[in-house]
């Protein structure tokens, strides 16, 4: 079909208007106002005569996320370590969400005494790590070691003595021995009171850090959580007791797990952190983990009736926008495990 030349000024004329049309539109107007061309069925979809192209409002349509809305925190009751471990990474997403392929891994459980198994919840339990080592693999991690600075006999006999060692190997996992020559002095530019510390120089270059505290009590802290079981990665845990709810909070402006995994299968109600007499413990069949460490704090404080405004570290981790601690207004998952 042959144009005039009328006819193809009035086309580029249109054509022009339609563009700057849509353009103020899109700017100004609302979306039930924008247009877009459509091309009737069974018309010559060639573009240059204007008679063969129609326009008409329609709704503007806005294309819904491809991310998926991750709860802040998971919540799993009531089965086995195992499951309860794996329940609560499903709901985040998956292990994949925070383990990459070709990682380099580092699993910190609380390993901190070489005297008590993990029945009297001093330390991490077993499975909980374990299964933690199997989904770091599953996700393609090159490396995962698990390690901690115990204060209560070796590392070698308080590896075998809570029984993660054993766990950790099965799973195909390192259990690694701290070795002191590669604590390093360590600059802590968001540190309020903490400025300088000498931390465990594999933890900072490791891709992922998995933290795993068990929930205890703590006579000065109050509740060995997340933050606290940070102090396994530096050398001078003495020094950080003046201050500890701010230092605590200082030293996670530096590491920043990850991930933080409570492990509160058996929990340790009194005389931690090291704890010793059975009646002392609450067996309680939860896991609790989220990506920010404060809020994982946060819940696991209402196991023992407190709320995270109780606890210093949780206080000062908020106020230096490390996490969140409002529970109310979190997304929170809570799984019953079998349920």
């Amino acid at each position: 079909m042959t144009m005039t030349r009328r006819a193809f000024l009035r086309w580029m004329a249109i054509q022009f208007g339609a563009v700057t049309g849509g353009r103020l539109l899109a700017a100004c107007g609302k979306p039930e106002d924008q247009i877009r061309t459509v091309t009737p069925p069974g018309k010559n979809t060639s573009t240059i005569p204007p008679e063969y192209t129609a326009t008409q409002p329609v709704p503007s349509v806005t294309p819904e996320s491809t991310t998926p809305a991750y709860p802040d925190l998971a919540v799993t009751r009531g089965g086995e370590p195992d499951a309860l471990v794996r329940a609560a990474l499903d709901a985040l997403g998956g292990m994949e969400q925070f383990v990459k392929p070709g990682d380099d891994v580092i699993v910190k459980p609380n390993i901190c005494v070489a005297y008590h198994t993990y029945e009297y919840a001093a330390t991490t339990n077993p499975w909980v790590v374990g299964t933690l080592v199997k989904l770091c693999w599953g996700a393609g991690a090159a490396r995962v070691r698990v390690m901690d600075y115990p204060f209560g006999g070796t590392a070698e006999q308080a590896y075998i003595r809570s029984g993660i060692e054993e766990q950790v190997l099965a799973a195909g996992g390192m259990m690694e021995p701290i070795a002191f020559f590669k604590f390093v002095a360590t600059d802590i530019p968001e540190g309020v009171d903490l400025r300088t510390c000498e931390i465990y120089d594999d933890v900072l270059q490791a891709d992922v850090v998995i933290n795993v505290p068990i929930a205890k009590h703590h006579s000065l802290a109050r509740l060995t959580l997340g933050m606290k079981n940070l102090m396994g990665v530096i050398k001078d845990r003495p020094a950080m007791h003046r201050n500890l709810g701010q230092r605590l909070a200082d030293l996670t402006s530096r590491v920043r797990p990850a991930l933080t995994v409570v492990d509160a299968v058996r929990i340790l109600q009194d005389n931690g952190p090291t704890g010793g007499d059975l009646n002392d413990v609450q067996k309680l069949d939860t896991v609790i983990a989220s990506p920010d460490i404060v809020a994982a704090d946060s819940y696991a404080a209402t196991l023992f009736g407190l709320e995270p405004e109780h606890l210093d570290y949780v206080v000062a981790g908020t106020a230096m926008g490390l996490g969140r601690s409002d529970l109310g207004s979190m997304k929170i998952e809570e799984i019953i495990v079998g349920a």
